[in-house]
C-alpha cells in the first residue's frame, strides 16, 4: 500500500486494487502539489463539509466516476452539488468496499459549507479507519483530543495515524502527543498545519517532541509517497 501526502489534510491512498483520496482540498490550496484535474481515483473520502476538506471532492468524483464516501448529511449535500455516486455512512458504522473496510469515527469539530446566505449544515464531522491489505490507517479528520482515541487504540492495531497538529481549529502539538499515546500507532504523520497563518504549529518540532517520548513520527513533504 502507498500513501502520498498532498498537503493540508489530503492524502492519496493506493492499495487493494483501488485509489482513494481523502479531503481533496487542492485547487484553492497554494501548497497542493497536484491539480484536481490530474487526480485519478476510484473513491473520494470526505471527513466534513468545510471548504478546506470538501474542497474539490465533487469535481474529482464526477471526472473519475468515483464514489464519494462521507457522513450521511454531507453525502446528501454532495448529491445536491451534482455527485452521482455517493455512499453515505455515519459514526460507528463500517462497510466493506472492494479495497477493504472503512469505519467512521467521531471527531470533535463542526461541519458546514458557507454560501451567500450563511452556512449550510452538513452533519457531524468524522474520521476514518481504513483497513486495506492487512494494514490500518487512521485519518482523524479535524478534531480535538478525546478519550475515544484511547478506545480506538485499545480496539484496533493502527499502523499509521494521520493527526492534525496545527492548533486553533484542531489539536495542537501537545494534545496531538496525547492522542498519539492513546492510539499506540506504529507511525504518526502530522497534518493540517502551516496552510493558513493561524495554523502555527511546526511538524519538525512535533516530531522531535514525540520521538523524545518514544513515538515514531514521519513528516511528509508535499507530494511525498511512502510505503505502508
Amino acid at each position: 500500500m502507498q500513501l502520498t501526502y498532498l498537503s493540508h489534510s489530503c492524502f492519496l491512498i493506493e492499495g487493494g486494487g483501488s485509489r482513494l483520496i481523502v479531503d481533496p482540498f487542492l485547487r484553492d490550496n497554494p501548497n497542493a502539489p497536484i491539480a484536481p484535474e490530474a487526480v485519478k481515483v476510484d473513491f473520494v473520502l470526505v471527513t466534513h463539509g468545510h471548504p478546506d476538506h470538501l474542497g474539490d471532492a465533487v469535481e474529482i468524483a464526477a471526472r473519475n466516476r468515483a464514489t464519494i464516501i462521507a457522513p450521511f448529511e454531507l453525502g446528501l449535500f454532495c448529491e445536491r452539488q451534482g455527485a452521482e455516486q455517493v455512499h453515505t455512512m455515519h459514526i460507528g458504522g463500517s462497510f466493506n468496499f472492494p479495497f477493504g473496510l472503512v469505519k467512521l469515527t467521531s471527531a470533535l469539530h463542526g461541519s458546514g459549507f458557507p454560501d451567500s446566505k450563511g452556512m449550510i449544515y452538513t452533519g457531524n464531522p468524522c474520521g476514518f479507519l481504513i483497513e486495506m491489505e492487512g494494514k490500518t490507517i487512521y485519518h482523524a479528520g479535524d478534531t480535538g483530543l478525546s478519550m475515544e482515541m484511547k478506545l480506538l487504540g485499545e480496539l484496533n492495531r493502527i499502523d499509521v495515524a494521520l493527526l492534525p497538529i496545527g492548533g486553533n481549529y484542531t489539536m495542537g502539538e501537545e494534545d496531538a502527543l496525547h492522542a498519539a499515546r492513546f492510539l499506540k500507532a506504529g507511525l504518526v504523520i502530522p497534518m493540517h498545519y502551516g496552510t493558513f497563518p493561524v495554523l502555527t504549529e511546526n511538524s519538525d518540532l512535533f516530531r522531535r517532541e514525540a520521538e523524545s517520548v518514544g513515538i515514531t513520527v514521519r513528516s511528509l513533504t508535499f507530494g511525498e509517497t511512502m510505503e505502508v
